[in-house]
């Protein structure tokens, strides 16, 4: 038994050594600056960075909006960046070339299209004002929704705003309805919106991933290891939430503005894939994701949310998965 433990040692040494000779020689590490917004299925990010699973060459930093995200991705400010599958395929578009190297959470109801009073039900949405961040998740998830009961986003007045104003404007009575997630979904919930759609009703659709710039690999086999280490950490933190989930909820409910429990109920509304299920998404000939991004791209495009056709393979081209260390 030993001697087939040795084995299996080896062969993940030799996968490791194998990936990290792709990417070049120098051995310098630089930070692996990774960028994200508020958002459940992103803490375990911050909950590894608490039970200081991450090295110092791990930065995460926090934007107010998945737009900022992209911009600070765009001008190089990150080098990684926790995006939805579907603005990941619009920067493959725009020619950036990046690798999505984890699949972070499913949205199972996390994501939402909220009513005023008086709005009960989806189509009560027609002519009305609502509030979406265009540049990100919001458009796609929302021509989806609408497709559902057939309608168009000419059908509505769409008023375009970042994820920090949705509270305010809904309040406020500047919009009829939105289109979030969460925290501020279980905060205007609480404050009496309505629920007029939500993702569960198109499950799998909507897919939080890691994406990095392969330039960031190519520069180091140490950046390889620093982003190893990264991947390593995500998937210990999901272990101490699982063993330890009542700590787990109260540091991470904290980061988020609200209460334990309805931190719970907002992680309820979305699954996070393990390790295994990373592979099958991943990695091999057919990884499952590939249909995902296939389907979201003939959509996007039928819906003008992409001008043009583009190889999903370019961003599904690495598996890291399988070289992850198993040392704790």
């Amino acid at each position: 038994m030993a001697g087939i433990e040795r084995t299996g040692l080896c062969l993940r040494l030799l996968c490791i050594l194998f990936i990290t000779s792709l990417w070049g020689c120098n051995q310098d590490a630089q930070p692996l600056r990774v960028g994200t917004n508020i958002w459940p299925g992103y803490e375990p990010f911050y909950l590894a960075h608490e039970l200081k699973y991450f090295d110092k060459n791990i930065v995460v930093v926090e934007y107010s909006s998945a737009s900022d995200v992209i911009r600070g991705f765009r001008y190089n400010a990150i080098d990684a960046a926790a995006l939805t599958l579907d603005e990941a395929l619009l920067l493959v578009q725009d020619g950036l070339d990046v690798s999505v190297v984890l699949v972070m959470d499913i949205s199972s109801g996390g994501d939402v299209i909220l009513g005023r009073q008086g709005l009960n039900k989806f189509s009560d949405i027609l002519g009305k004002r609502v509030g979406i961040e265009k540049t990100a998740l919001g458009s796609y998830f929302f021509a989806i929704a609408l497709e559902k009961i057939g309608l168009k986003p000419t059908d509505v007045i769409t008023v375009n705003m970042e994820v920090d104003r949705h509270e305010t404007a809904f309040k406020t009575g500047m919009i009829d309805a939105v289109v979030t997630f969460e925290p501020v979904r279980t905060r205007l919930i609480n404050a009496g919106a309505n629920v007029l759609f939500d993702s569960s009703k198109v499950y799998g659709e909507i897919v939080d991933v890691l994406v990095i710039r392969n330039d960031y690999l190519r520069k180091s086999s140490s950046n390889v290891n620093t982003l190893n280490t990264l991947l390593i950490g995500w998937f210990r933190s999901l272990d101490y939430l699982k063993k330890n989930p009542q700590n787990a909820y109260k540091i991470m409910a904290k980061r988020e503005g609200i209460s334990k429990e309805e931190f719970v109920t907002a992680l309820n509304g979305l699954h996070i894939p393990d390790k295994e299920e990373n592979r099958l998404m991943l990695c091999g000939t057919k990884p499952t994701l590939f249909m995902t991004a296939e389907r979201m791209k003939k959509f996007m495009i039928a819906n003008g949310l992409i001008q043009k056709d583009i190889n999903v393979n370019n961003i599904l081209g690495k598996c890291l998965i399988d070289a992850l260390r198993d040392d704790k």
